[in-house]
């Protein structure tokens, strides 16, 4: 641990993009490391997870959570260190999960900090499978999707942090399990590592009639993450009584007005009527916050028991925080996207 804190250096947004982000909406700035106060700790960040939703917290429009400030350090998830503490339920050392954001270094009151333990085999693991990506597919398989035994689940972004797990859940319930993702390669990784029992590029020219094929009973469960063509080849497919967790469309998230074409509103509100679908959105720890427990005891069993396979996309330091992230939102990553900020024993 160091014992004199280097000077802080964070990612602030400088302005909202319009679309797609690029470079100059973010701003790398530098300052002293304050020393924390009393009841307070200062916190070295380890890792920083980035995810899809951070686009959204970019953009001024109303939504389930308020915006980033212009000037304002990027929001995240991260695995950090306490370096010094005048907390007395934190001493140096302690590895924490929290939101410290884009930065190095954090002074916290300690309100939100989870201590980690030995049980974590990866500290990373705390911001994808262990933490709110799997989260996210657990709770939405589970509660709303409600998969049994012999049932066709299709998963969108098969082989991302969120997708790559719900598929995995599924296989435990029995489920056969179609992947949607962007490639051969990625295709491959979700039959051959994860299990699946299929999964379709959804660059190929004929990747509706693909998915069909590959889903002759048609769909009970579609696990929504990605919108777009993909739900539109989706559609025709669903059986009676199907049901569709809704956690990200992100195929939309750059976009800056409604899509060309003709109106499908009655198209899908006619096919939700007549298969007697359950389409739900969620927030996970808006909704599901209380039974973060549940979720942790469980995941860490089948993770120890190598149930569920997890990739981690690594990127060495925080300078690359914005490049990797606009090739996140652009499907240039393969698994969950962690940042390395800083070395454990730095």
């Amino acid at each position: 641990m160091s014992q004199q804190p280097q000077r802080n250096r964070r990612w602030v947004l400088a302005s909202r993009p319009h679309g797609a982000p690029v470079a100059d909406n973010f701003r790398l700035e530098e300052d002293q490391v304050p020393a924390p106060g009393e009841g307070q700790v200062l916190l070295r960040t380890l890792w920083l997870s980035l995810d899809p939703y951070m686009r959204g917290r970019m953009s001024d429009q109303p939504s389930y959570a308020p915006p980033v400030d212009i000037g304002a350090v990027m929001v995240g998830a991260t695995v950090s260190v306490v370096e010094q503490s005048s907390h007395p339920d934190f001493s140096p050392g302690d590895r924490v999960l929290g939101y410290s954001g884009w930065q190095k270094y954090e002074i916290s009151d300690g309100k939100g900090l989870v201590k980690l333990d030995d049980s974590v085999p990866h500290l990373s693991w705390a911001l994808g499978v262990l933490g709110m990506p799997g989260f996210t597919a657990y709770m939405g398989l589970l509660d709303i999707g409600r998969p049994k035994e012999g049932e066709t689940l299709v998963v969108a972004a098969a082989t991302g942090p969120v997708g790559a797990t719900v598929g995995q859940i599924g296989k435990i319930k029995g489920c056969r399990v179609v992947g949607v993702a962007g490639g051969a390669e990625k295709c491959r990784h979700a039959v051959d590592v994860l299990g699946f029992d299929a999964c379709i590029d959804h660059r190929a020219e004929d990747f509706a009639d693909q998915l069909a094929a590959a889903c002759p009973d048609g769909v009970d469960i579609y696990y929504e993450n990605v919108g777009g063509k993909v739900f539109d080849a989706v559609l025709p497919l669903f059986n009676t009584s199907a049901r569709v967790p809704v956690c990200g469309l992100v195929s939309g998230y750059n976009a800056t007005d409604l899509p060309e074409g003709p109106d499908r509103l009655s198209l899908l509100m006619g096919t939700i009527l007549k298969k007697r679908m359950r389409v739900q959105g969620f927030i996970i720890a808006q909704d599901y916050g209380h039974r973060i427990d549940e979720f942790q005891q469980q995941m860490g069993e089948w993770v120890k028991a190598e149930k569920i396979r997890y990739r981690e996309e690594v990127t060495e330091g925080l300078e690359n925080a914005p490049q990797t992230f606009i090739g996140m939102l652009e499907g240039k990553n393969f698994g969950k996207v962690v940042i390395r900020v800083s070395a454990e024993n730095e």
